[in-house]
């Protein structure tokens, strides 16, 4: 049957470790855990992880597209880190926005005007950010970079 000198496993052997079951544990994914505890983020302060177009679930990004249009200005966005917040129209907290959830060829800037949609943020949905980005009135007086890096005066 086999080579000789070469012994495979025994029923009983195989039977045993068929039986044994491996328990993992995680930890850092209990519910009880410090890391479920954290404090709600302050005002301005940054979600972590950063939520992007690409990580958003299916069924965010379809609740996020039904939902209605705000309007809002940008208060400030920083190109080199990916992300700023935007002042909604009707007041109330500064919204998160992603560099991946801009549409158009401009890259915001201070006091732009802007429309977009809302999605939570994971994990516990408690925060939103703002989606489907657009640039409706530009600055005035103020330069404006393309996506491409060309400059522009409005």
């Amino acid at each position: 049957m086999g080579e000789p000198g070469l012994s495979s496993p025994s029923e009983s052997q195989l039977r045993s470790s068929r039986t044994t079951s491996l328990s993992l544990s995680f930890p850092a994914l209990r519910e009880g855990n410090r890391v479920w505890e954290r404090a709600p983020p302050k005002p301005g302060e940054l979600p972590s992880p950063l939520p992007t177009k690409r990580t958003r679930t299916y069924s965010a990004t379809v609740r996020a597209n039904r939902g209605p249009v705000y309007k809002g200005v940008c208060k400030n966005f920083s190109r080199s880190q990916g992300h700023g917040f935007i002042s909604p129209s009707h007041g109330g907290e500064d919204i998160f926005v992603h560099i991946s959830d801009i549409e158009g060829e401009y890259v915001p800037a201070e006091g732009d005007e802007v429309t977009y949609k809302v999605c939570p943020i994971p994990p516990k949905n408690q925060k939103i950010q703002a989606v489907e980005v657009v640039i409706t009135h530009l600055n005035p007086g103020t330069k404006h970079e393309t996506w491409s890096g060309q400059i522009i005066s409005s």
